[in-house]
């Protein structure tokens, strides 16, 4: 055998070997699970299978018949009831959460029943009570539920308020001084020529009374009001409350304000833009309403905001320079602060005080460490 033969033979048997090496390694390594090797979905496919299967689970829907209840005129002062009725025209169970109500409206489930099956009916009821003076309202309700579609419905009950009594004046303007505080006398008449009686007459503090026959039966009557002083001393505003017999006005009310013996011009102090810890020097003039003479007995602050620098009576009204130093910031964008003038003779003057901080202004001046 040649030599060339014999290194070629060699050749194809080391190249043999080095082969079955190889296959023995690649046995002896463990294959990867299947799952281990498969990709995960795209998000946007998981997204699609989740939105489908949801799709194919059954879907309540709620279905009023009227969205919007009119009363059409109603009297003043009477109850007024209502009712929104609706379906559940879905596939799926229906779950009411909550029905909100605003601005003296009362609404709920009849029954408070919250939970309503395919094809059954319910009933949102409605209780207003109507005010005493000439107006029309719009007020809404809203009815929170699991329909996807329409989670939120709003509901809308109107009334065109008709007083079946007039009544003036409408508003009473109280003087401290004069004979009866120059109170005006009050006239109340049935405008559907209903007579009544009046089954009380009530004031805030009881400061204003009248002499009412309660017996006696009517379609109009005239009421002179009484005034007492003493207990009106400190009142600013208060409310007269009359309560009839008439079937469908059951009160009537009037609103009252008293003239105070001082004033101040302008009424509150405003400070815009302020800065903290910087001073605003502010003026203001405390006169009589009366055009009578008055002694201001001591000035004081109620949170140590504003000080009076000076003080100058001229005629009968006095002539105040005020400065006011805004707070440190403490989160928040404003402050308030209440002045009260003392008048010799018991009475208190207030004066409010506001104050609006600079948008830049937490970069003026660090909060107050001091304390």
């Amino acid at each position: 055998m040649s030599r060339s033969f014999s290194t070629l033979l060699t050749l194809i048997v080391a190249f043999v070997l080095l082969l079955q090496i190889g296959c023995q390694e690649q046995a002896k390594t463990p294959k990867e699970p299947a799952t281990a090797l498969a990709k995960p979905k795209p998000i946007i496919v998981q997204e699609q299978e989740k939105a489908t299967t949801e799709a194919d689970q059954p879907a309540p829907k709620i279905t009023f018949e009227n969205v919007i209840y009119d009363f059409g005129e109603v009297p003043s002062g009477t109850e007024q009831l209502g009712q929104f009725k609706f379906t559940n025209t879905g596939d799926g169970l229906l779950k009411i959460t909550e029905v909100k109500r605003c601005c003296g409206v009362v609404a709920e489930l009849v029954n408070n029943k919250k939970e309503y099956s395919p094809g059954e009916n319910g009933i949102v009821k409605v209780e207003y009570h109507s005010g005493v003076r000439a107006t029309t309202l719009s007020r809404q309700i809203y009815v929170i539920s699991n329909d996807k579609e329409n989670p939120n419905v709003e509901l809308t009950i109107k009334a065109k308020i008709v007083p079946k009594v007039a009544f003036e004046p409408q508003r009473l303007q109280i003087l401290l001084k004069g004979e009866n505080a120059v109170c005006p006398e009050i006239t109340l008449t049935s405008l559907d020529d209903q007579p009544f009686s009046i089954i009380s007459f009530r004031s805030t503090r009881e400061c204003i009374t009248a002499d009412i026959d309660f017996s006696m039966e009517a379609t109009k009557f005239a009421i002179q009001p009484k005034v007492d002083f003493e207990k009106l001393q400190g009142a600013s505003t208060g409310l007269i409350n009359i309560s009839l017999t008439h079937p469908q006005c059951d009160r009537v009310s009037i609103s009252f304000s008293v003239l105070p013996n001082v004033t101040s011009q302008p009424r509150s102090i405003i400070v815009l833009n302020a800065q903290p810890k910087k001073p605003v020097v502010k003026k203001i003039s405390v006169l009589s309403n009366y055009g009578e003479d008055f002694e201001i007995e001591s000035v004081s602050s109620e949170n140590g905001f504003v000080k009076v620098l000076s003080q100058q009576k001229i005629a009968n009204r006095y002539q105040l320079e005020v400065e006011v130093t805004p707070p440190a910031i403490e989160d928040k964008e404003n402050f308030t602060d209440e002045l009260y003038v003392s008048i010799k003779g018991g009475e208190k003057l207030s004066i409010r005080t506001y104050g609006r901080y600079s948008t830049d202004s937490d970069q003026l001046a660090p909060k107050d460490s001091t304390n």
